[in-house]
């Protein structure tokens, strides 16, 4: 790498947060008032004017704690050199997930583990940019034994080898040209929650869920769970609106007990409903794997992942048959490094992953992760899709671009990650023009 001395000068992070609680976008049983946000981190290079930017998603309140959770890393990162990153990515990782203090206080979950993932997803996009690749085609241009060597496999050997994870990469390099092009001339199947917040109107359903059907799209997401009259009501409305040969999933985002989750499923299996989304606490293996037994029989599948903060609580939900769907999130673990795993262990256990998106640069990121699945380890795309949600893409460089229901595949370097200056401008939190005269 022509690159491996070059030395990082600085890492810089700002709070972003757009007022999409406003018009009630991203609204749900759990999460009622959410202003999309992010911490968003710049990385820079004292022999380049390359930089590379990560963020990771946040709902408003509370992004500031993600922020200074960054600055208490970036002592670790800030005078690292590149090869000593790169060549090393796995101790590397490992140095900012177990760092003897600040450890004590994830350890790799929560604030600490979403604030790695930034840090993590800036240094992938730095490392994208400077290969002149987009991120997607970084990973698949990889030797199967390179890929392996960034991921921390501690926790998860009893699930997955390194020599196995090797295995399934060598498999996939089979005609992976052939997918690679499919990729770039046709791109990746996307489903959308745009229709379904649960703070929307009926009316306002109707205008959104034609605006998608006219798009192309066949797989549509609602929320639900905070009133069974009312979720019944809005099943219906949507069947009215999408008819019986699309496809139409739930999301419960985590407000029922397990036995809740089951019963208010079944006054929904009526529906024809192609899974269930987060039914119960993201931390409850065994009660995810009550829920899929008992909705087995009604052919409802159960979707998690979201708000899973390891690789071994998806270990786990993998190994207890809890989810039928593994719904990674690219900014939540962290970031691409332990995504790797998630996305390998699935493999094995032949569960497809359907990834979460929709939140701020969501989209924008897990495409490359998807596409690198599809051309490099599954070579198929059988019962996966990816999540899409229409708000936030025009703030973004590089923003996701959808055509007859499906994403087109990157061809920028980087990670699509990089946010306008307008929008930095405009929307830093609290300072930023919108917030000022907000606040004013």
């Amino acid at each position: 790498m022509y690159y491996q001395n070059f030395e990082i000068k600085s890492l810089d992070v700002q709070d972003i947060r757009f007022p999409t609680s406003l018009g009630k976008h991203g609204s749900d049983a759990m999460h009622t008032d959410p202003d999309y946000s992010c911490a968003y981190v710049t990385i820079s290079l004292k022999n380049t004017c390359t930089v590379g930017n990560g963020l990771t998603f946040t709902l408003g309140r509370g992004t500031e704690i993600v922020v200074a959770a960054i600055h208490s890393l970036s002592s670790l990162v800030v005078g690292e050199k590149l090869g000593d990153i790169y060549n090393n990515f796995r101790d590397f990782w490992r140095k900012l997930t177990s760092e003897s203090q600040i450890r004590w206080i994830g350890p790799e979950k929560g604030v600490i583990h979403l604030a790695v993932a930034a840090i993590i997803n800036a240094l992938w996009d730095l490392w994208a940019r400077l290969e002149e690749k987009p991120l997607w085609r970084l990973l698949v241009d990889m030797s199967p034994e390179q890929l392996v060597s960034v991921i921390d496999f501690r926790y998860i050997t009893d699930a997955i080898t390194e020599d196995e994870a090797i295995q399934f990469l060598k498999e996939g390099k089979e005609n992976i040209g052939i997918r690679v092009n499919e990729i770039i001339s046709i791109g990746y199947p996307a489903y959308t929650t745009q229709i379904g917040w649960l703070g929307y109107t009926d009316t306002y359903m109707k205008e959104m869920g034609k605006k998608f059907l006219d798009l192309g799209f066949k797989d549509f997401k609602l929320k639900v769970g905070t009133n069974l009259e009312e979720d019944i009501h809005r099943c219906k409305l949507a069947r009215e609106i999408i008819g019986w040969n699309n496809n139409l999933m739930v999301d419960a985002n985590q407000v029922w007990d397990t036995n809740e989750a089951i019963e208010w499923m079944k006054q929904l299996k009526e529906f024809k409903i192609k899974w269930i989304e987060e039914p119960t606490s993201p931390d409850d293996i065994v009660g995810h794997a009550k829920v899929s037994k008992a909705l087995e029989p009604y052919g409802i599948g159960v979707a998690t992942g979201e708000m899973c903060c390891n690789r071994v609580m998806f270990k786990q939900l993998l190994q207890m048959n809890a989810i039928q769907y593994c719904q990674i999130d690219s900014a939540r673990i962290g970031g691409v490094n332990e995504i790797l795993s998630v996305y390998l262990m699935a493999k094995k256990f032949g569960v497809p992953v359907c990834p979460h998106a929709g939140g701020v640069g969501l989209c924008e990121m897990v495409q490359h992760l998807q596409m690198w699945d599809y051309c490099a380890l599954t070579k198929t795309k059988d019962n996966r899709i990816i999540e899409y949600v229409d708000q936030q893409h025009e703030h973004f460089e590089d923003p996701t671009l959808i055509k007859n229901a499906k994403y087109q595949a990157p061809m920028k370097p980087g990670y699509s990650t990089r946010l306008k200056k307008e929008a930095i401008d405009t929307y830093k939190y609290p300072c930023g023009s919108y917030w000022k005269s907000i606040n004013n």
